[in-house]
């Protein structure tokens, strides 16, 4: 059960997280973004390494991080960009479709009708989104791509952190990853955030490494099966709230609106028969 609430908290968070991104993107370039919001990020986890000091097994975490927040969070700040942040978080909320196919195949856990059934309604909810009739002038194809490209890459990730959970804590694990993601996004990044920047982006670092947190510890108590649809349901916490912060820019209609509530329908189902 708490894998469970960890995961829909972890869920809540990156939800908040793209949110808070893409209103500082309006002010900081894509590149100083990334770098930024993974180093608060990064800052976060400190702590919670600090507190309980078990680094021990930590290192093959750095590889897991090269994919995701390195290249996953430099794809979905450019997703954000160019397409807002409401259809970035529903096309990132497929996730635990790819997740879930990796883990029936090289992790060998269970299938079962409740995980088939959650994961084809969360797919449905991105087709809603692909199928969009009429979208907002800056809506592009581009931005749906780089989007797709990061859910692949969490996808992988989800499944390098359940099958290496035995020999980390989940803070030094946490820590390991947005490290080499930092690593990777400074080396793409034209130019370090400044502190004015630094600042705006806080908001989005802060509920980035608390998310981080939140979804090790999910991780390392439960399945992939499990835990990532569930943490698909941040389709509707971005849609939610960039409904709520950008009204006539994100143009969040009743397509989306449905695809957002079917990803979190199947999260739910997937969390109530696991």
């Amino acid at each position: 059960m708490l894998a469970v609430v960890l995961a829909l908290l972890s869920a809540a968070l990156f939800g908040a997280m793209t949110v808070a991104l893409r209103l500082a993107l309006t002010h900081v370039d894509a590149g100083a973004a990334a770098v930024g919001t993974v180093l608060v990020a990064l800052a976060v986890t400190a702590i919670g390494v600090a507190v309980r000091t078990d680094v021990h097994g930590a290192w093959p975490f750095l590889l897991a991080g090269l994919l995701a927040p390195g290249a996953s969070q430099i794809l979905f700040t450019l997703a954000v960009r160019e397409v807002g942040a409401s259809r970035t978080s529903v096309t990132v909320g497929v996730a635990p479709l790819a997740a879930v196919a990796i883990a029936l195949v090289f992790l060998h856990e269970p299938l079962r009708a409740s995980l088939l059934a959650g994961a084809v309604a969360i797919v449905a909810g991105g087709v809603l989104l692909a199928s969009e009739r009429t979208r907002p002038e800056h809506l592009r194809a581009l931005g749906l791509a780089f989007a797709g490209a990061a859910t692949i890459l969490f996808a992988t990730r989800d499944n390098l952190v359940r099958a290496l959970h035995a020999h980390s804590s989940p803070e030094a694990a946490a820590a390991a990853t947005l490290l080499a993601g930092a690593v990777v996004t400074a080396c793409w990044a034209r130019r370090a955030p400044r502190p004015r920047e630094l600042a705006r982006l806080a908001p989005a670092g802060v509920c980035f490494g608390l998310s981080y947190v939140c979804l090790f510890e999910a991780y390392f108590r439960g399945r992939v099966t499990v835990v990532s649809p569930l943490v698909g349901t941040e389709s509707l916490w971005g849609v939610g709230l960039s409904a709520l912060a950008f009204r006539r820019t994100e143009g969040v209609g009743r397509r989306l609106a449905l695809g957002a509530v079917l990803v979190v329908a199947g999260g739910a189902l997937i969390g109530a028969t696991r």
